[in-house]
């Protein structure tokens, strides 16, 4: 007996033909299915797979006894005919100052490079003949260049408004970062820390917080005085002479004593002190021997005393922001210039003003979170608004002076391929060292020389460079490379390797991509 036929209103099938064609259907989409999968996971592991180090990277790593396990890198090509070339590239790892570049990103990105830095004094009190009847503020807006000159012109155009007595307090007006005084109670970075790179920086940022003293071994005995003259302050020497060069003044530095009685501050410079030959040796050292209050009052009251103001009040920390007019107000240059100096001088108070200035947008709306946890924030989001995984990424500060701050070679390397493309990128480009030039003078003979940009990284235990190198070819490729070992200081040239194998071309990415007709073709 014959099937019945199934009336449909578009075909006629028989029942078992349809369903024979429907299993005949899931086996084909089960086998598609897996294909694919196992496509992907090959693709996935070809992405994973590193490639090979330069031989002269590798030999330089084996003489010093350092793991290439050490070593993460990656360059990234900014053009579409080209593939990366990886080393770990997913590693977290320290990236001292190369972590900078970071930071100049996302605040170029954020900020935009015209953004200033400023320092008012304020008051809500009137002028009457010739005297401010109430307090001066002093406010800070993470001014980079405060400098005591900048400072001096300030005062002196208070005083050219008729200005010449203040019967107030001077009030000093740090807010703007939350908390004001980020230095209380931490720790210095290492033993050395009157010098200027252990600065922990505020909104004021005063002569860098640092008491300038110059010291001179002319005539065969070392002298010092500060600059300018301060009132109350003594400066001696108990230092020795030797026979180093004046270059090297500051290797036999010993931590300075000093001590106070009452206004009375004197400070004693130990250890050693180049002689210098007939001449000898003249250095203006900056250094951080008082607290950075005291250092505020000091100035003010030596400075405006000698425009011939009269000052009798105390200077007191401000709580918070006051209702007040501005009586003078300075600016900095924009950070879009700054960062040159930042970058290529390698200033760690420079960068730490800066990442602190990427969370104070959010302050007003958070008033229990610190101003450095709202800048990470900021970098953060800017990187998941680009699409770019940061795994392991800790930030600190963001000058890369930290024992704590990592981030990935490949996190880094993205985010320089996403200015390379951004409105801001030539700001960005001219702040980073030119290899050959300002960095990397091992590499002048290199076809990288005047032509790479990159920013150096360097602790006791990491070397580090990131940044723009340009191929054979003209390509333009971003790099970061990261070495974390106890012997790194010894193999800085396996950094240098991968610069020079890049530009000359021999960094051979992992099947290479193959540009133009293949065999036989046209």
């Amino acid at each position: 007996m014959t099937q019945p036929i199934v009336r449909s209103a578009r075909t006629f099938v028989r029942p078992p033909l349809r369903a024979a064609r429907m299993r005949a259907m899931r086996r084909f989409v089960v086998l598609v299915c897996a294909a694919t999968a196992a496509l992907c996971m090959l693709v996935a592991a070809a992405a994973r797979a590193d490639d090979a180090l330069p031989a002269a990277a590798l030999a330089l790593l084996a003489q010093a006894g350092v793991p290439r396990e050490a070593f993460a890198g990656v360059a990234l090509p900014l053009r579409d005919d080209a593939r990366p070339w990886r080393w770990r590239a997913d590693m977290p790892m320290q990236p001292a100052s190369s972590l900078k570049v970071l930071t100049s990103i996302v605040a170029l990105d954020r900020l935009g490079p015209n953004q200033r830095g400023f320092t008012e004094l304020r008051s809500a009190a009137p002028v009457v003949d010739g005297a401010l009847r109430g307090d001066l503020v002093l406010r800070g807006g993470a001014d980079p260049e405060l400098g005591v000159a900048q400072f001096w012109a300030m005062l002196a155009e208070l005083r050219a408004q008729g200005v010449r007595e203040i019967d107030g307090d001077l009030v000093v007006d740090r807010t703007l970062f939350r908390p004001a005084r980020m230095d209380l109670g931490v720790p210095p970075f290492d033993e050395s820390s009157e010098f200027p790179y252990n600065v922990i920086p505020d909104a004021l940022q005063l002569a860098g917080s640092m008491l300038r003293i110059d010291i001179d071994s002319a005539g065969g005995q070392v002298r010092a005085y500060t600059v300018p003259s301060l009132p109350g302050v003594s400066v001696s020497s108990a230092m020795t002479l030797t026979e180093r060069g004046c270059a090297a003044w500051d290797d036999d530095w010993q931590p300075a004593r000093v001590e106070q009685q009452g206004d009375a501050l004197a400070i004693e410079l130990r250890g050693g002190f180049p002689r210098g030959g007939a001449s000898g040796c003249k250095v203006g050292a900056e250094l951080q021997l008082i607290d950075r209050q005291e250092l505020a009052a000091r100035l003010f009251r030596a400075l405006w005393g000698e425009l011939g103001g009269r000052f009798a009040g105390r200077v007191l920390e401000a709580a918070g922001p006051s209702a007040s007019r501005v009586l003078v107000r300075r600016e900095s240059r924009p950070w879009g210039e700054v960062l040159r100096h930042m970058n290529k001088r390698s200033d760690n108070v420079e960068a730490r003003l800066l990442f602190l200035s990427l969370g104070v947008p959010a302050m007003a709306a958070e008033p229990q979170t610190s101003t450095r946890d709202l800048a990470a924030r900021a970098v953060r989001d800017w990187l998941a608004a680009h699409g770019i995984d940061a795994p392991g990424l800790v930030l600190d500060n963001g000058s890369g002076l930290s024992r704590s701050e990592r981030v990935a070679p490949l996190t880094l390397a993205r985010a320089l391929a996403a200015a390379w493309r951004g409105p801001h990128a030539s700001d960005l480009e001219m702040s980073l060292p030119v290899i050959g030039e300002e960095t990397a003078l091992a590499l002048k003979a290199s076809p990288a020389a005047g032509w790479a940009r990159m920013k150096s990284g360097t602790l006791r235990n990491v070397v580090a460079l990131a940044g723009y190198v340009v191929d054979p070819e003209g390509r333009p490729w971003a790099l970061a490379m990261m070495i974390n070992h106890d012997n790194a200081q010894r193999v800085r040239p396996a950094l240098f390797a991968v610069v020079d194998a890049l530009a000359r071309g021999t960094l051979q990415p992992r099947g290479a991509l193959r540009v133009g007709p293949q065999g036989d073709g046209p």
